[in-house]
């Protein structure tokens, strides 16, 4: 596995982690619909929370929710969109994200922004 898809799969690994400790329950990690995929998708007592986590190493290249541009974004909403149907999900839904960065000396940064509108 390259070392960028390691580092992305040890974020999601924090932001599981994370989710479970405020009381989210997880039902699909990497969900796949045809080439596009979803992080995470978690439970709520009334909610449907679709996750995308980035994961970088520093802030040299900014913020890391910056990478979620506008192709990401219609990617997303194509795969949310499937989900909501496949599943016939008939909850309040909303998209979140989660952004790790790590710190050579300390713990990794967690930084959890909910309900992002998407274009």
């Amino acid at each position: 596995m390259a070392a960028h898809n390691e580092l992305g799969r040890w974020g999601e690994d924090l932001a599981i982690d994370y989710l479970e400790r405020k009381g989210y329950m997880i039902l699909e990690r990497d969900w796949k619909s045809g080439h596009r995929d979803i992080d995470i998708i978690a439970r709520t007592a009334d909610s449907i929370v679709f996750v995308e986590v980035k994961t970088r190493r520093n802030r040299d290249f900014g913020e890391p929710y910056e990478a979620i541009n506008y192709s990401k974004q219609r990617n997303l909403i194509a795969a949310i969109n499937h989900y909501i149907r496949y599943k016939r999900i008939d909850l309040n839904v909303r998209f979140d994200i989660i952004s790790v960065v790590l710190h050579n000396t300390t713990e990794p940064e967690i930084q959890h922004i909910e309900d992002v509108r998407l274009i």
